[in-house]
């Protein structure tokens, strides 16, 4: 196995890694969300072509495994577990979410969002996360909150999401880690 940053298919987001830390730091500072104490278990892409998922799926073969793959809201979903991690404010990650391309056309391909573990019921999941956020940094301009529950074919558990977006990087709130998701479709 490789680095993940040594391989040709992936040169363009490691390239975008610098851009995406900057901004996510900075999407968690206009929100008050203190980072530091917060398990983030996964690190996710977007792209807006096949041809661009499946030559980033062949560099992630490069230097991982393929953990995942399922139809998840009707496209294709990707995790992959990379031998050395990605480095991303104080966090490493070593699952990384490549989503095939769907209807919505993002601004940018590349890095996109975090995804950040709270454990606990999953019907407070929205509270909790909320409460981590500035009331000042949830009424900023640009700064949108969505709610979604998404459910790939064999998931057993619920897996309610609160992101928060400025347009540009998203930070997403779960109550179940990544691997526990897909431990679950196992059973």
């Amino acid at each position: 196995m490789q680095h993940w940053q040594s391989i040709e298919e992936l040169q363009d987001i490691a390239a975008d890694l610098p851009r995406f830390t900057d901004a996510l730091t900075g999407l968690a500072t206009r929100l008050g969300l203190d980072i530091t104490p917060l398990t983030a278990d996964h690190i996710s892409l977007r792209c807006h072509q096949n041809a661009t998922a499946e030559r980033w799926r062949k560099g992630l073969l490069q230097s991982g495994t393929l953990l995942s793959e399922n139809i998840i809201n009707g496209r294709p979903i990707c995790l992959f577990k990379l031998v050395e991690p990605i480095h991303v404010a104080h966090w490493q990650f070593s699952v990384v979410e490549l989503p095939w391309p769907g209807e919505k056309r993002y601004p940018h391909e590349g890095w996109e969002h975090i995804e950040i573990v709270l454990p606990g019921d999953p019907a407070t999941l929205n509270a909790r996360a909320v409460a981590l956020l500035s009331d000042e940094g949830l009424c900023q301009k640009g700064i949108a909150v969505k709610t979604s529950s998404p459910k790939g074919e064999r998931e057993r558990l619920p897996n309610p999401t609160l992101a928060v977006t400025d347009g540009t990087v998203t930070i997403k709130f779960h109550p179940w880690s990544i691997e526990d998701i897909v431990a679950s479709e196992q059973l």
